[in-house]
C-alpha cells in the first residue's frame, strides 16, 4: 500500500503531506500523541474519509471507497459487534450472501479456532469478556481473508495482561497468512514489540499544525518475539530510547 496524501476534516487540515509505502506481510505501526491525526489516517487508509489531496495506492491500483482486501478493526469492539448475534454469527457477517453456507462455516470456524475461542462459538456477547469480544472481531476480520488489516487501538481498552495476550495471538496470526498490518497505538512498547517498522505522527491539530510524519523506525528484532526476553534485549531498549526521544521531541 502507497500513500500520499493530505487530510482535510470540516475546515481543519488534520494531516499534511503524510507519505509512506507498505510492503506486503510487513507490520507497520503508527504512534503519536493524542490530536495528532492518527485517527483520521487510519480512516483514510479504510476508504473511510476521503483526502483533500493525495492519492492511496493499494498493488498499484487507486483506492476509490471502502477497497476490498482491507478490513479495519477498532477499539470500541462494543460498538463494532452486534449482542443480538453469537459469537459464530458475528464472524460470519460479512459472509453472508457472498458465498455458500458450507463455505461461511468452514470460515468461520477456522477463524474461531485462529483466535482460540472454539467452545464459545454459540456464546453471547454479554457473557464474554473485553478480550474475549476482542478476538472476536480480530476473527470477524481474518474470516474475510483481508490483504491489509488495519487497527486502530485495537488493544487500548485492554488490561496489561490481556493485552500482551492479544498481541501475541495476532503475531501468531500473522506468521500464517500474508495480510499487511498497519495499526495504531499510543504504546510505545507495542509499537515496537509488533511492528516491522514504526513512524511517529507528530503536530497539534488544535493549534494549527496538522499531524506530518516526524521518524521511521526500522525494528529489526527477530522472531517469533516474547514479551519478556524481547522487551529486555539491548536492541528493543535502544529501539524504546529512540521512540521516546522522538515522542519528547515531537512535543516541544
Amino acid at each position: 500500500m502507497a500513500v500520499d496524501l493530505t487530510g482535510v476534516l470540516g475546515t481543519r487540515r488534520i494531516l499534511s503531506d503524510i507519505s509512506l509505502t507498505v510492503h506486503q506481510r510487513e507490520i507497520v505501526g503508527i504512534v503519536g500523541r493524542s490530536g495528532t491525526g492518527k485517527t483520521t489516517l487510519m480512516r483514510a487508509l479504510g476508504g473511510l474519509t476521503a483526502p483533500a489531496a493525495g492519492e492511496l495506492l493499494l498493488n498499484g491500483e487507486p483506492i476509490s471507497g471502502t477497497p476490498e482486501g482491507v478490513v479495519t478493526i477498532f477499539q470500541d469492539y462494543g460498538n463494532a459487534l452486534l449482542p443480538w448475534r453469537t459469537v459464530a454469527k458475528n464472524v460470519a457477517l460479512p459472509l453472508e450472501g457472498r458465498m455458500r453456507r458450507s463455505e461461511i462455516r468452514e470460515r468461520v470456524d477456522r477463524a474461531i479456532d485462529s483466535v482460540q475461542l472454539r467452545g464459545r462459538e454459540n456464546d453471547y456477547l454479554n457473557s464474554l469478556s473485553g478480550g474475549m469480544q476482542q478476538r472476536v472481531q480480530i476473527a470477524r476480520a481474518l474470516a474475510v481473508n483481508p490483504a491489509v488489516l488495519l487497527m486502530d487501538e485495537p488493544f487500548g481498552a485492554l488490561d496489561a495482561l490481556t493485552k500482551a495476550s492479544l498481541q501475541d495471538v495476532l503475531l501468531d496470526l500473522h506468521s500464517h497468512n500474508d495480510a499487511t498490518i498497519i495499526f495504531i497505538t499510543h504504546d510505545l512498547d507495542e509499537a515496537i514489540y509488533l511492528s516491522d517498522r514504526t513512524f511517529v505522527i507528530s503536530g497539534d491539530v488544535s493549534a494549527g499544525d496538522p499531524g506530518h510524519l516526524s521518524l521511521e523506525l526500522d525494528v529489526e528484532l527477530p522472531r517469533p518475539r516474547h514479551q519478556v526476553r524481547t522487551r529486555e534485549s539491548p536492541d528493543y531498549l535502544f529501539l524504546r530510547h529512540t521512540l521516546g526521544d522522538a515522542i519528547d521531541l515531537a512535543r516541544g
